[in-house]
């Protein structure tokens, strides 16, 4: 098998039983026969060396010259040796090594670019840019008592009401029981109920801070269909004429809190990419751990020199107990160890690539969302590339492009409650499209989502992102709500039994690579 790449590199060195010097890899990366340079390299080594060095490497391929005429021991390799995806612009096949193998518990070490694509990516700090808001790590004040939850739901009503008050007429709950019957009328408030009359009507109960008041949808109304797109505890904001009796409110029109329509997205002020991906789930058996090479191995070559940011939605980790007979389906059954495994793939990542993640909901922080990143325990673990771990969700600015990254668990719960047309998930981008409508990523409480009170709800989308990245549901998809793109990034785990139980069929071994100059998308294939 040629080892064409420092992550190969790295395995063959390990198998047998060396480590070494990053710089080390990537020469023998860039030796015009990696296979000759590290036999080369190994056979002329003191016998009681362990971790190859760079000048071993270079001493290598001084002889490997001479020996064959003057040829240089590191040119360039072809841009298509290891190139596994160029057939197609939109959806690519790998086609680099169908078979890898681990380690074999022995420790990588990080590799860099390959000389290539250093070439290429900034080596000017100054040019990469990350800001990261509304990261609420460390910043956790809830206790689990009534006041916090009235803290979180005012706190999402008043932060909502805003962005629909200028659309409305609004009146608050106690001035529409005052007011006379047959008035023009509107509200802004929180859905606490949806039910059907007997005719066949919809009944809205709409609450504030001063109170409740039922709101009637009729049947034969055009706005009846958007009944259908509500939730529990989202804030909406109704319009239309009280009853003669002044107790309802007839609805004539219903908003959502949306994107506007003018949103005009940014973009980055050179050419430069970010991959997103989610889901990796290092410890379950079904890891696609050769799909995750290919990956690696590509992000070293030229044709990825501009991907100079990785994003990760969550699930880093299979994690234990997550479902029931999960332990069945486990690797490595250790959480701990999971993670120490996953470093260990992290470490393939060339490391001038700039990594951001999130947890999810088998990652080891608290199920209830919005989640802290890792504990320090943790952290000390997740040191491979100066990876940084923020808070699910949290929104990461990337040379002026805004991105939410959510992990999506409440998609579970859209999908459940809307209709198929309006959220499945074959096409999760859509579920996506109901989350930025109603400008909040888990807005129905107490059901398959759990949410944590807080002093202010750090759920609410008040920025505007130009891409909302999520990832959970183990599907690939995407596309554009009101110039905002959306992605749901599928995973790096194939099929589990559990998955087959409940009818999911993962897309596995993909990479979404997004230009961030443009906007545009190109998924990568990696199986």
């Amino acid at each position: 098998m040629p080892l064409e790449t420092p992550a190969r590199l790295v395995s063959e060195l390990a198998s047998r039983g060396y480590n070494a010097e990053r710089e080390a890899v990537t020469l023998l990366a860039d030796a015009s026969d990696p296979n000759v340079a590290l036999d080369r390299a190994l056979e002329t080594i003191p016998e009681d060396t362990l971790v190859l060095s760079a000048d071993h490497v270079r001493t290598a391929l001084e002889s490997e010259h001479d020996a064959d005429g003057g040829r240089s021991g590191n040119e360039t390799r072809p841009a298509d040796t290891t190139n596994p995806a160029d057939t197609d612009p939109s959806v690519s096949t790998g086609t680099g090594p169908t078979s890898s193998t681990d380690s074999g518990g022995s420790t990588p070490v990080e590799t860099e670019g390959s000389s290539t694509a250093r070439s290429v990516r900034s080596s000017d700090p100054d040019q990469r840019s990350i800001e990261v808001h509304n990261d609420m790590t460390g910043q956790s004040t809830g206790t689990g008592e009534y006041s916090d939850f009235v803290s979180v739901f005012r706190d999402r009503y008043e932060k909502l009401s805003k962005q629909l008050r200028g659309r409305v007429n609004h009146r608050p709950t106690n001035a529409l029981e005052r007011m006379s019957g047959g008035e023009e009328a509107a509200i802004v408030g929180m859905v606490s109920d949806i039910r059907s009359t007997a005719s066949g009507h919809w009944l809205i109960e709409l609450e504030d801070t001063n109170g409740t008041f039922p709101c009637l949808v009729m049947k034969d109304r055009a706005i009846a269909d958007l009944v259908q797109e509500l939730l529990y505890d989202e804030v909406i904001a109704v319009d239309g004429t009280l009853a003669d009796d002044g107790g309802i409110l007839f609805v004539d029109s219903l908003h959502f809190p949306d994107i506007p329509r003018t949103h005009d997205p940014s973009t980055a002020d050179r050419p430069v990419q970010a991959a997103l991906i989610s889901d990796v789930h290092v410890g379950s058996q079904e890891f696609m751990a050769d799909a995750w090479h290919r990956f690696a191995d590509w992000l070293h070559t030229e044709e990825a020199a501009n991907v100079e940011y990785l994003l990760l939605a969550g699930d880093m980790v299979e994690g234990v107990g997550v479902y029931p007979d999960q332990d069945d389906e486990l690797d490595v059954v250790d959480i701990y160890e999971q993670y120490e495994r996953f470093s260990e793939y992290l470490k393939e990542i060339p490391g001038d690539i700039e990594i951001r993640m999130i947890p999810g909901n088998h990652d080891a922080v608290r199920l209830a969302e919005p989640q802290p990143a890792f504990d320090e325990e943790l952290r000390d673990i997740m040191t491979a590339h100066d990876a940084q771990v923020h808070s699910n969700p949290a929104l990461v600015t990337i040379e002026g492009v805004t991105v939410l990254m959510y992990h999506g668990v409440s998609l579970d719960e859209v999908i459940a409650e809307l209709p198929d047309e309006k959220a499945s998930y074959d096409e999760p981008h859509k579920a996506m499209y109901q989350l930025l409508k109603k400008r909040h990523v888990a807005p129905q409480y107490g059901g398959h989502t759990r949410l944590a009170p807080e002093d202010r709800d750090y759920l609410v989308m008040e920025e505007v992102p130009d891409v909302f990245h999520t990832g959970h549901v183990h599907k690939l998809g995407w596309g554009k709500y009101h110039n905002v793109l959306a992605i749901n990034s599928g995973c790096w785990q194939a099929q589990t039994d559990f998955q087959k139980s409940v009818n999911i069929d993962p897309d596995a071994g993909f990479a979404p690579i997004l230009d961030l100059d443009t906007l545009d998308m190109t998924v990568r294939k990696f199986v």
